[in-house]
């Protein structure tokens, strides 16, 4: 199942918007139009993953808001607030805010914003990591896209989860060849480009996170 982002804002246009920014990045939000349903909605159902939370809100503000989420959970809040400045900012940080953003912002620095949240929080939770869609379970050595399980060889999958777990980093053929088939592998190179070509083709509309940098490597990158 895709991440749950809680998106609450009393600006509706905002709201929308960020909403189809946080689905365009394969995540699920949910809206809350004031504070008191922004609560509701925490507290109801599944935790969300995200919550991304404007401070000047009717009924109870970003503020009040935080104070009873983090009363019962640690999950990343990212405030966003039309008050650009700093003693706003670092109050929103005493609060237990874990990012701070301020309005109008740009489409990148949003989206790199909520997915260096994302990652951390892939991170705490049992090392499951979480990309859009896309979910890798090391401990069970189980990769799903969506609703379906993807069945891998334990080549691809160390090739995935390596990758995955460092994000952005290019590794060449050798050093994939080294970390994978170790040292003592007598093969030749292609057998990297044949893997990544399977799994990129297991893992569906996921594939493309595994990229090509012409002549360096494979890195795995999300992208917007």
């Amino acid at each position: 199942m895709p991440v749950r982002v809680l998106v609450a804002d009393d600006d509706p246009a905002l709201r929308a918007l960020i909403c189809d920014i946080v689905r365009q990045q394969g995540y699920d939000p949910i809206e809350a139009a004031d504070g008191k349903q922004a609560i509701d909605r925490f507290f109801s159902g599944t935790e969300p993953g995200l919550v991304i939370l404007d401070v000047m809100m009717p009924v109870f503000d970003g503020w009040d808001v935080l104070k009873e989420i983090r009363a019962q959970s640690d999950v990343p809040v990212m405030m966003l607030t039309a008050l650009d400045d700093e003693q706003s900012e670092v109050t929103g940080l005493k609060h237990g805010a874990d990012d701070y953003l301020a309005k109008p912002f740009r489409y990148a620095v949003f989206v790199a914003r909520l997915h260096a949240l994302l990652r951390r929080t892939n991170r705490e939770q049992n090392g499951t990591q979480r990309f859009g869609i896309l979910t890798i379970e090391p401990e069970k050595r189980r990769v799903t896209v969506g609703e379906n399980e993807i069945i891998l060889s334990n080549k691809e999958f160390l090739l995935l989860s390596l990758l995955a777990q460092n994000q952005s980093v290019v590794f060449s053929r050798e050093k994939l060849l080294n970390k994978i088939w170790g040292f003592d592998f007598d093969g030749d190179e292609r057998t990297v480009d044949t893997h990544i070509k399977t799994l990129r083709q297991k893992l569906l509309s996921c594939g493309e996170m595994i990229q090509t940098v012409r002549g360096s490597g494979y890195r795995f990158e999300v992208t917007p």
